[in-house]
């Protein structure tokens, strides 16, 4: 046996471009189903998690798919907002406590996340480094936006420009960085935190107003009677929150009418659970009540049905390149045939010559599995991170 090995493994040796061929043939057919069900499993696990640990999203009526993509992930801005006044309501009524989103805007492409310090306890969020929150303007950074923009307490980060020509709309904000969060391996670690009272000052709905000198221009000025001399917000709006500026930032309207994006809900009980559902399900509501664990499994149950479909197509696959090697042995037996006469008279008996052929079958079958199980294993060991990184890819 140790010879028809040896016999087998020189002749392999000797073809490398055929076997080779044969090799990945295998390889491929067999690590591409592998690769789909592992990441496929890692993916519902990760996303079915973070639903299932938040209860319950309120937002603007629409999908409710993309309402709970964009509140789990930050992505997917719903097509219209409600009012800050939902959340206020929810937590008056002690029924129960009441997060709010804002996440409009993005800072070098991560998401910029208005909300409330509860937010941090609700998702169990901890420092690395730093302070939380603290006053306007203040940020805390997810780890991977710490660690791939190189910024970390102390620094600044400006948000991403909506506003080039216009003159009337929002402005880019230098934030301060205060704080940088633990790795958590979810979304949170794309993502730039600040108070939803931050997200409004971004959006255009407070604003400072800054002291000017005799040397400004005259049509710069709101007002030259007294001290200080101030400009218009209107013309010269503030991008950078200072202990000099702070106190002059205020909002115009009523805080509880400013928009989000979403508010998450946390009932205090099961009782609380069902007034609100019962609350924001009639028809006088204008908040859409969507639990995301109900929506992500309708969207994963979608995504394994056509699953079923590539799983067929993986055995045809398999099928087909079955087929392939067989016919390429019986072509490589006629192209051989007079080698293998040649063993014939040599001594060799047929049932040994069989053996050979068969030896090189298995020694191409047992490398192409050494390299699926070599991958397969790979891929196990970075899936949860691989689908991480897609799910909060920059957008």
């Amino acid at each position: 046996m140790t010879g028809t090995i040896k016999l087998a493994w020189k002749y392999i040796l000797f073809h490398k471009a055929k076997s080779l061929i044969l090799i990945a043939c295998i390889f491929l057919t067999m690590i591409l189903p592998i690769a789909i069900a592992i990441l496929l499993g890692s993916f519902n696990e990760q996303i079915v998690a973070r639903a299932d640990e938040t209860p319950v999203v309120l937002g603007a009526e629409g999908s409710s798919l993309d309402l709970a993509l964009h509140t789990l992930y930050f992505r997917n801005q719903p097509a219209s907002l409600i009012m800050h006044q939902v959340a206020d309501d929810i937590n008056k009524d002690s029924l129960a406590q009441a997060i709010p989103i804002h996440s409009l805007y993005t800072a070098q492409d991560f998401p910029v996340v208005g909300t409330s310090l509860e937010y941090f306890s609700f998702r169990r969020l901890q420092l690395e480094e730093g302070n939380q929150l603290a006053i306007l303007g203040d940020c805390v950074l997810g780890e991977k936006v710490s660690r791939e923009l190189g910024l970390r307490s102390g620094d600044q980060l400006l948000t991403d420009s909506e506003n080039v020509l216009g003159l009337a709309a929002d402005y880019p904000l230098m934030m301060n960085v205060v704080g940088v969060l633990k790795a958590s391996g979810t979304a949170d670690d794309s993502a730039v935190f600040v108070d939803v009272k931050t997200a409004w000052v971004i959006q255009g709905f407070g604003h400072g107003h800054q002291d000017l000198t005799d040397e400004t221009e005259k049509d710069k000025l709101l007002s030259k009677e007294g001290e200080p001399i101030v400009a218009s917000s209107a013309v010269v709006p503030y991008t950078r929150i200072t202990d000099k500026n702070l106190r002059s930032f205020h909002f115009h309207g009523k805080e509880s009418e400013f928009p989000v994006s979403a508010v998450i809900v946390v009932p205090v009980d099961e009782k609380g659970d069902t007034i609100l559902e019962g609350r924001f399900q009639s028809d006088e509501s204008k908040a859409q009540f969507v639990r995301p664990a109900s929506a992500i499994r309708q969207l994963m149950s979608l995504v394994f049905r056509v699953k079923k479909f590539f799983d067929a197509n993986a055995i045809l696959v398999a099928i087909s390149t079955l087929m392939l090697l067989a016919l390429v042995v019986l072509l490589s037996l006629r192209l051989r045939k007079r080698e293998m006469d040649t063993m014939f008279r040599l001594g060799c008996s047929r049932d040994t010559i069989v053996s050979i052929q068969l030896a090189e079958m298995g020694i191409i079958f047992f490398v192409a599995l050494l390299l699926v199980a070599a991958a397969t294993g790979l891929i196990w060991f970075f899936s949860a991170d691989l689908v991480n990184s897609w799910l909060t890819a920059n957008s």
